[in-house]
Order: structure tokens, then C-alpha cells, then sequence
């Protein structure tokens, strides 16, 4: 058996989150089903990440096994065959048989898009969280950086999370503008189930003068969910790209 590892892009809007489910389009089961109708397998495939319904992707990675002789490189344009245009094979390679899409990553990048405009475009509205009101970038560059280091993010994870221990290292948030966008920034080890999109919600509130900046590092050492924000939508959140040792993505 060989590992094949893939680098996937897609737009998440259709599709019920990553994880494949029995009753529900994801984009984990139309990956599978593109490789059974390629090679005729059924195979058991490893995700980095298990976005949310609606979140999208540049730079998921999932590898799994199989027994077919097709050439590494040749994966990405033939599985691309198979698959609807929102979800693309952006590269194809042989992994090292031990390789963990999820467990060897160093650090995944997400980054949530905040539109300011009075009127978001059809064009754009897949992709940003539509905010109007005038939102004070200062006190949200504030907050962010106030997000990172080695805590217990309970305050910023939904029920339903199927992790016991709730400590994550966030080595990185900051806020920006981008043209009429402000985008969050994040950076770390690992995540919570809608760790992300609750930052963002809690940073959206900051924005608007409804938390202080300088609260941050009390709600995370509440440990309390009802202190953070709410939880923004799902459709402004982009898994940008996951980080690995250079020998796992040869």
C-alpha cells in the first residue's frame, strides 16, 4: 500500500463542513467518492482540518492509502476530473507511510474576512462576514494580541467539541485592513470546535465598543463561554494553509 497526500482548495458554501457524514453532501465524502469512481477503492482518508458547514479551504491536507499504481503527480488532474469545481486538488504526492495529516502539522493559518462596505457585493458575499457598522481597528489589533500564548481556550469553544483537553497555542492574531476587508489573522498548533469564529465574534464586539480590548485575557481565564462573543458566521472563516516539516510534503 502506498500514502497518497493531497493539498485541497474549496469553496465550503454547499457542502455540510469537512467530515464525512451519512445523511449530509460534505466535502470529505464527495473526496472519497471521487476516488472510488477513479480507482475503484474505498478508502479511509485523513483530514488536517474538519472545517465547519460553510467554512472555506486553500490549503486543507489529507492523505490516505491505496493499493493503485497511478503516479503521485498524476492524482491532482485526475482526481479534478471527478470533482465539482468548488472543490480542487491543488497538488498530489507520495507521503511517507507514517505521515499524519493532523497530528504532524506544526501550525495551521486561518484567516476570517470582516466587509465594511454599506452594500457587499453578490460577488463577495460567499467569502466575508458583512459588518456596517464602523468598527475601531485599534481596539481589535488590541484584543488580538492579548489572544495569543499557551492557555485553555474554553471560553472560545461551542459544546460539542469531542476534545478533553481544551489548551491550544496561539502564536499569532493580529487584525488588518484589506482594502474595504478587515481580516483576522491566526495562527497556531491547533484549534476548537469554532474557536475561530468565536474570536472573531468576540473581536467584531470589540470593534464596536461592546467589550474592552484589555478584557481578553480575562474571558480566557474564565474558562467561560458566555463571557466571550458570539459566534460569527461560518462563510467570512478560510483555512489558508497548514505547516509541516519540509520532508512531509516532498
Amino acid at each position: 500500500m502506498r500514502r497518497i497526500a493531497l493539498t485541497i482548495a474549496y469553496d465550503g458554501t454547499a457542502y455540510s463542513g469537512w467530515q464525512a457524514q451519512n445523511n449530509a453532501v460534505t466535502v470529505e465524502g464527495t473526496l472519497r467518492e471521487a476516488i472510488r469512481r477513479l480507482c475503484c477503492e474505498e478508502v479511509l482518508t485523513i483530514g488536517a482540518s474538519r472545517t465547519d458547514a460553510g467554512v472555506h479551504a486553500l490549503g486543507n491536507v489529507v492523505a490516505f492509502d491505496t493499493g493503485s499504481p497511478i503516479p503521485a503527480e498524476n492524482w491532482r488532474p485526475a482526481l479534478n476530473s471527478f470533482l465539482p469545481q468548488d472543490i480542487r486538488v491543488m497538488r498530489s504526492w507520495e507521503a511517507d507511510a507514517e505521515f499524519h495529516p493532523r497530528f504532524d502539522a506544526h501550525s495551521k493559518r486561518y484567516e476570517y474576512r470582516i466587509a465594511t462596505d454599506e452594500v457587499v457585493s453578490p460577488l463577495r458575499c460567499r467569502y466575508v462576514c458583512g459588518v456596517r457598522e464602523t468598527l475601531d481597528l485599534e481596539a481589535m489589533s488590541k484584543g488580538a494580541a492579548a489572544f495569543t500564548g499557551t492557555h485553555d481556550y474554553s471560553a472560545f469553544c461551542s459544546a460539542g467539541a469531542q476534545t478533553e483537553s481544551k489548551v491550544r497555542t496561539v502564536t499569532l492574531c493580529e487584525v488588518y485592513r484589506d482594502g474595504t476587508e478587515i481580516v483576522i489573522g491566526v495562527e497556531g498548533d491547533g484549534f476548537l470546535y469554532n474557536m475561530i469564529r468565536i474570536l472573531a465574534g468576540t473581536l467584531i464586539d470589540m470593534g464596536r465598543g461592546a467589550k474592552a480590548p484589555e478584557s481578553m485575557a480575562e474571558i480566557i481565564a474564565s474558562c467561560d463561554r458566555t463571557k466571550a462573543g458570539p459566534t460569527a458566521p461560518p462563510q467570512g472563516l478560510t483555512l489558508v494553509r497548514i505547516r509541516y516539516d519540509s520532508e512531509k510534503q516532498q
